[in-house]
């Protein structure tokens, strides 16, 4: 069936741990934003070189085909539960920047989620990542450094939900030309770098997250081992009285408007120069 010319094409690598949740979040956020979307969501091939590919994620999921990127409109990168391991020892980083090369060749509009975006900005413009003396977890408010057409109409001191064990090197982002710092955490970690020339957007929070989220991440956490229960660090600024609260609703459908709006006038601007 023939997609309507108006529909935004975007598509998404899902490396996340939680894949079914993580596509349901995104279609949940961007299929419900006044701009028709159509979502492909896409595994790392390389990831699953050495064994099938899990049933799962063959059914939610198409095996990342660059020429299939090319036709889209924008492109995703969700984060993964990675950021301890150096960049080198990621089993698919190969294909990760063959990605990155025909985003930036085709000047899609590319939106870098977290890790994500901790590997694209390391692999454009050499910014280090390091790791942090403690997960950063929980909600925080966040200091807006500079104006952006991403938070229009967003309150100033806005909440935010981080969910990471590193963070990029911000004083080396600073000494670089194309790269622009619009927001921080009031205590220093990055929250959102733009490189608007070049249609990038480096998000380090999770802002897909649904009120839940942090929930989930910590009961895997403990799953995974339960001995680190006493140092395994919990969300901050999360509960009250004993539940979580989705304090990041309204930021979110706001951040992904903005966003989808850039996507769709970088598409007009396109066919504008075709035409």
């Amino acid at each position: 069936m023939r997609t309507p010319e108006n529909v935004l094409k975007i598509g998404v690598l899902n490396l996340m741990h939680d894949k079914l949740d993580t596509k349901r979040r995104f279609e949940q956020i961007l299929k419900n934003s006044a701009q028709p979307v159509e979502l492909t969501f896409f595994y790392p091939k390389d990831h699953y070189q050495d064994r099938p590919v899990p049933a799962q994620v063959a059914q939610i999921a198409h095996p990342l085909e660059l020429a299939e990127v090319e036709k889209l409109d924008a492109f995703i990168v969700t984060g993964a539960p990675i950021e301890k391991l150096a960049f080198a020892e990621i089993t698919y980083i190969n294909e990760l920047q063959e990605l990155f090369n025909c985003l930036a060749q085709n000047k899609l509009e590319q939106l870098y989620v977290c890790w994500g975006a901790m590997a694209a900005v390391n692999y454009f413009y050499g910014v280090d990542k390091y790791l942090l003396p403690q997960k950063l977890f929980g909600i925080y408010p966040q200091e807006v450094l500079r104006d952006s057409n991403l938070l229009t109409q967003v309150t100033p001191g806005f909440l935010a939900p981080h969910a990471r064990y590193a963070d990029i090197d911000l004083t080396q982002a600073k000494q670089v030309p194309e790269l622009e710092i619009t927001a921080i955490s009031q205590t220093g970690e990055a929250f959102l770098l733009e490189a608007p020339t070049r249609h990038q957007t480096f998000l380090f929070s999770h802002l897909e997250y649904g009120g839940d989220a942090l929930q989930k991440e910590y009961a895997r956490e403990l799953a995974a081992d339960p001995s680190a229960k006493d140092s395994l660090a919990r969300p901050q600024n999360y509960y009250i009285d004993g539940r979580p609260q989705f304090l990041w609703e309204t930021l979110q459908k706001q951040f992904f408007a903005n966003w989808l709006h850039q996507v769709a006038k970088t598409r007009q601007a396109k066919e504008l120069i075709k035409n």
